[in-house]
């Protein structure tokens, strides 16, 4: 029997747990993905689960395919001389191939005191079950402050706000800069009629355990702060001696492989293609997670990998549990004045939302299944630091 091919997938978010699915299009490779923890965090539900109205997490036994080794343990190093994955347990894993799907994490800026110690963030699950289980403890009227006005800052704003709760958004700069102007009107107005204050062009200075500071000295009394301005990168492929861009997201080429070493391909919102990455977002992560895995076969097949040809046609927001926004875009992921919101959003957003754990769960069953919005590859005009 030939021997098999050691794959290593090192994150098991969107991206990664359909990449080892695909990769089970050959049936010559041992594919093992480590994450951290047991259970699938479906992030996009995370608003929901921290206002009490949806859960979060999946049993990895519903999403991964037979023969799939799941290793619960957290990577500390990737050892590109040896070959191997060094576990925070300790442990080592040999490979032939890697793939970085680590994600994103939240990120409050150590430069604002408080917002890391003091203010929560739903990046993760852990974090928001912190978050959830403060909220339950507080009286229904103690006011809460969203720190971010982009679609995270608003879903969550959003969900907590229907759910009869006092909610303040802080944007840095303007509510909702990624939808269409008619798209940020309907979001303010929603936001309006559910009580929800909205302070635009506004910087948090800092965190207090009851209140939040910002820039003009203003002090805003704020029992729970959720951080949900921005998003960082774990630092590992940093930390292992691998070129990063200055978020930490793995420096590749168009078939995002590592620009240090063929035998590491990254997917998700990890990867920085010719030091031009895609926006963070569920969308993407599985096309990218299956590019992944087309680029490993292609290497062990001996025939070139494919490039980059994911198209984004806009976003979704959801207002709660009966509304949402479904924006539309440019092939460039650039808004055009056009949405779709009211009960149909909401829809549109839930059906997006169910689809992105129902195309890992149609690979875990049927590799090679998944599709996705193509156009053409990128023109490669690489700014790499």
């Amino acid at each position: 029997m030939p021997a098999l091919h050691k794959v290593v997938v090192i994150g098991g978010g969107y991206a990664g747990t359909l990449a080892a699915n695909h990769l089970r299009l050959r049936d010559d490779l041992a594919i093992t993905l480590v994450n951290a923890r047991p259970r699938f965090v479906d992030r996009i539900r995370l608003h929901q689960y921290v206002a009490g109205t949806g859960e979060a997490a999946i049993d990895y036994g519903t999403l991964l395919g037979d023969g799939i080794e799941l290793v619960v343990d957290g990577a500390a190093r990737i050892d590109t001389a040896a070959r191997e994955v060094r576990l925070e347990s300790g442990r080592a894993l040999g490979y032939d191939y890697v793939i970085y799907a680590v994600g994103s994490t939240g990120a409050p800026p150590p430069q604002v005191p408080g917002a890391s110690g003091l203010a929560f963030d739903i990046s993760a699950y852990e974090p928001a079950r912190r978050l959830r289980t403060r909220l339950a403890e507080l009286p229904h009227d103690a006011r809460i402050t969203v720190v971010g006005g982009g679609l995270t800052g608003i879903e969550t704003a959003a969900e907590l706000a229907e759910r009869g709760r006092a909610v303040t958004l802080v944007c840095g700069r303007t509510l909702a800069p990624y939808l269409s102007t008619g798209g940020r009107r309907y979001a303010a107005r929603w936001l309006a009629r559910h009580g929800v204050t909205v302070i635009e062009g506004a910087e948090v200075s800092a965190v207090t355990p009851d209140a939040v500071v910002l820039a003009d000295g203003t002090e805003r009394p704020s029992a729970v702060t959720i951080w949900a301005a921005g998003f960082g990168v774990p630092r590992l492929a940093a930390e292992s001696g691998l070129r990063t861009d200055g978020l930490g997201r793995l420096l590749t080429d168009e078939t995002l492989t590592s620009l240090d070493d063929d035998r590491i391909v990254a997917a998700g919102d990890c990867a920085a293609p010719s030091g031009r990455p895609l926006r963070m977002s569920c969308y993407a992560a599985g096309p990218l997670g299956a590019l992944a895995a087309r680029t490993i076969l292609s290497r062990i097949a001996g025939t070139e990998p494919e490039p980059i040809n994911v198209r984004f046609t806009g976003a979704c927001a959801s207002l709660g549990r009966h509304a949402g926004i479904r924006q539309l875009a440019r092939k460039d992921d650039t808004a055009v004045n056009v949405y779709v919101g009211g009960r149909a959003g909401a829809v549109i957003k839930e059906v997006t939302s169910a689809f992105a754990v129902s195309r890992i769960r149609g690979e875990a069953r049927r590799p090679g299944s998944v599709r996705w919005v193509k156009g053409r590859p990128r023109s490669v005009e690489p700014a790499l630091t």
